[in-house]
């Protein structure tokens, strides 16, 4: 008779919420290069859960400011953005307020490096 082996059952229940909203100021040009563009642009990186809302993010981001997105998951709810300092500050601001307003999520503070 064969051994039988435990089952494990892991349920993943997200809460409406950004976890993460950050600029980097600076990147490092091997960081950008990573990344896959080149150049002296800024990076903006939001992850939210449910991870499909990261669609919604992406959406606002490239509406409320000239920015381009490098990266969206709506695995794992990661959004990755590039652009001016300042048009990144616009654009995960207006998405953070959006999706607090609009969709009742917990938003997380805009952080910069």
């Amino acid at each position: 008779m064969a051994e039988e082996k435990p089952r494990v059952i892991q349920e993943y229940v997200p809460g409406k919420q950004v976890t993460l909203c950050h600029i980097i100021a600076h990147p490092e040009s091997k960081l950008s290069a990573k990344l896959g563009f080149e150049g002296d642009k800024a990076i903006g990186v939001m992850t939210i859960t449910p991870s499909e809302a990261a669609i919604i993010a992406a959406d606002r981001t490239i509406k409320a400011a000239p920015v381009d997105i490098v990266f969206v998951d709506r695995f794992t709810g990661s959004l990755v953005v590039t652009g001016p300092v300042s048009a990144l500050e616009m654009a995960l601001n207006e998405a953070n307020n959006f999706l607090a307003a609009i969709l009742g999520f917990q938003k997380a503070p805009l952080t910069r490096s």
